[in-house]
């Protein structure tokens, strides 16, 4: 008779071969956990129906159901798809490919660029890998780009948004691994923006090495248009925009004067001034923000703590007591060794047996292994919920270092040096440029700093967060008069088809790994993995690397509630932090977009290109980006500050 750990492995080894014929995951996933789970549960004495697997199917699912940190994904996935379907980056792509226009492979740079910021907002491989290959991939073949160069950058460009915040993956891995939404987001910040800014590199330096592979657009694609109105202030007045708008301003005689099909007049003047003053305000807000987080609110927990020690000092130099220090005393004390940063909430979100449920007894031993990869309540809470305030000041008590001053005193001269040198070049084009910059692009990333501000300050839950972003999304292609009923209903049952899949996928990985752990699979493969001795960092690159493999035939979901599981509970042997292992995943789920056979970035955007792009060249274009996500992961490793440093400062 075959052992229940056999049995275990081979319902591990079954449910790859099934995915690859083509098998939806969450019915096959619930179909192995019901087969499986019938014989690990069978009873000859008992009825069929009375088999604790329908038992077990119920409290699964009712767990999944309850756990809150699934529900912001249909919030964001909403403002994905409303943004997608209102079609607000036609004029951002024109705007910022103007903007790039002098930089080697500028429809490329422009197509990267524009991937990363709107994967931010929508999170949608697909629909932003589709809608960019029908916006930027005809214009780069008719201007001569190679086609790997064009696929290259579409592709890869678009996987970005399952990376960088807000992102259905990271929501996904929070629920299965038990850590902080907003930890995860922090953390997944910078290496999301690294992995961008190394495509970048790379996409400048290989045309700076081979420019055939991305001819100079002609003139007339990189000219601007100007208004009537704009040439008559810029011969009038000055070269350089700003001075002759302040001239304008202050002297207005000649420009009011001004006889044309739009007449100058002092409120267009204004408002031409303020746009003018864009980079500046958005400059001055930026340092003003970093300064008075960093140097006002970081610091407002040491005035009671200050206060406090000066007394205590006064005292002792008088030669008197200190202070009692009991809690009747009523003196400043310090918080209890427990509650210091941000905590995670009660498990009383987390998978539970419905109300009446008479529970499901696990087989002997099965009890541990079943518990260590049971599905982990939620942790959607806004900061001020997972630790007392209090305690949440108290704990900001460390002084600014002195590096941040010398730093910021740098970054403000760079800031001032950059800005003198782009209002030193800022004539009527830059200035027309910067009006188109700032009517597309300036909302959406407004919106997205918003919903990313309120979820790291921990103003808001993640789900409230979402909401705030689905609303702004309505507000912007409403403003932009681009949305209708018909888009409207369309991307409602898009989000619904979309959440659906994911709830069931939820319920079926919760029933799967359970009846795996009941089984002793996961009991096997740590005892397997243990025994090999290795060392922490020979368990980091075998889980990579494992994770790296799975991600040729499998996509992301499947790696995620499947087999993410499984290293888990390995984790707190080998000190590793999952939270430094949840983003090393994430960058290294890049991959799976990007390797065949499975790549569905490549056959989405096949799927708009014209029909002379093969599939082949598709996947050449694709290979170098996966030695990046490579290089980024090595970046990560050795530098953790990159992935720690921002969740560990925000929230300690």
């Amino acid at each position: 008779m075959i052992s229940n750990a056999a049995l275990g492995m081979t319902m591990l080894a079954l449910i790859v071969v099934v995915i690859m014929l083509g098998f939806p995951t969450a019915f096959t996933l619930m179909g192995l956990g019901m087969m499986f789970g019938y014989i690990a549960f069978y009873d000859p004495a008992l009825p069929f129906w009375d088999n604790r697997v329908f038992d077990l199917m119920v409290q699964r699912a009712f767990g999944a159901m309850t756990n809150d940190t699934l529900i912001s994904i249909p919030l964001f996935v909403l403002m994905g798809y409303v943004m997608e379907r209102g079609a607000l980056v036609d004029k951002m792509f024109h705007s910022v490919q103007l903007a790039f226009r002098s930089v080697p492979g500028s429809l490329a740079v422009t197509t990267l660029i524009i991937c990363t910021f709107w994967g931010i907002a929508s999170g949608l491989v697909g629909a932003v890998v589709v809608l960019m290959g029908v916006i930027a991939m005809r214009p780069m073949l008719n201007a001569g780009y190679d086609v790997r160069l064009a696929s290259g950058v579409i592709t890869a460009g678009g996987t970005l948004g399952i990376l960088i915040p807000p992102s259905v993956m990271i929501i996904v891995y929070a629920a299965v691994a038990g850590q902080s939404v907003v930890k995860l987001y922090a953390a997944a910040m910078f290496p999301g923006f690294f992995l961008a800014l190394l495509y970048l590199v790379y996409v400048v330096g290989w045309v700076m090495i081979n420019p055939k592979i991305a001819p100079k657009l002609p003139p007339d694609q990189m000219k601007v248009n100007l208004p009537a109105w704009l040439v008559h202030l810029s011969t009038n007045y000055s070269r350089r925009m700003l001075p002759a708008l302040l001239t304008a301003v202050a002297s207005p005689s000649r420009a009011l004067a001004y006889q044309g099909n739009r007449p100058i007049t002092r409120g267009l003047l204004l408002a031409s001034l303020g746009r003018a003053l864009v980079p500046l305000a958005l400059a001055a807000v930026t340092l003003g923000l970093v300064w008075w987080y960093v140097v006002i609110h970081s610091q407002q927990g040491d005035a009671p703590v200050q206060a406090a020690t000066a007394q205590v000092q006064k005292q002792e130099a008088a030669g008197a007591q200190p202070a009692a220090s009991s809690s009747d005393a009523g003196g400043v004390q310090e918080p209890p060794s427990d509650s210091g940063g941000v905590q995670e909430p009660p498990s009383s979100g987390g998978v539970q047996e419905p109300p009446g449920a008479g529970g499901v007894q696990e087989p002997p031993g099965a009890a541990r292994d079943a518990g260590r990869v049971a599905a982990p309540p939620g942790t959607d809470e806004p900061l001020k919920q997972m630790g007392d305030p209090d305690d949440y000041q108290s704990r900001m008590t460390e002084p600014v270092p002195k590096t941040f001053y010398w730093g910021f005193g740098i970054a403000c001269l760079i800031t001032l040096a950059a800005l003198a040198w782009y209002y030193a070049r800022f004539d009527a084009e830059q200035f027309e440029i910067l009006g188109m910059l700032v009517s597309s692009v300036m909302p959406l990333g407004i919106l997205t700093f918003v919903v990313l501000a309120v979820i790291l300050f921990g103003l808001t839950t993640a789900t409230e967060s979402a909401a705030v972003g689905a609303a702004g999304a309505f507000l912007m292609a409403w403003q932009a008069k681009t949305l209708n009923f018909q888009r409207i209903k369309e991307a409602v049952f898009l989000t619904a088809k979309t959440t659906a899949m994911v709830c069931w996928l939820f319920v079926g990985s919760a029933l799967f790994s359970a009846v795996f752990a009941i089984l002793g699979g996961q009991h096997v493969v740590e005892q397997w993995v243990l025994g090999m001795n290795l060392s922490p960092l020979q368990f980091l690159l075998i889980s990579q690397a494992i994770i790296f493999l799975l991600g040729w035939p499998l996509e992301w979901t499947e790696i995620i509630v499947i087999f993410v599981p499984i290293f888990l509970p390995l984790l707190q042997h080998f000190q590793i932090d999952p939270i430094l292992w949840g983003v090393l995943v994430f960058v290294n789920l890049q991959a799976a977009f990007l390797s065949p056979p499975v790549a569905m970035s490549a056959f989405y955007l096949k799927g708009v290109s014209p029909p002379h792009v093969t599939i082949n060249q598709i996947f050449s274009g694709m290979m170098p980006y996966m030695f990046i996500v490579i290089v980024c992961m090595v970046f990560m490793y050795l530098w953790p500050g990159m992935t720690l440093w921002l969740p560990k400062y925000l929230y300690g």
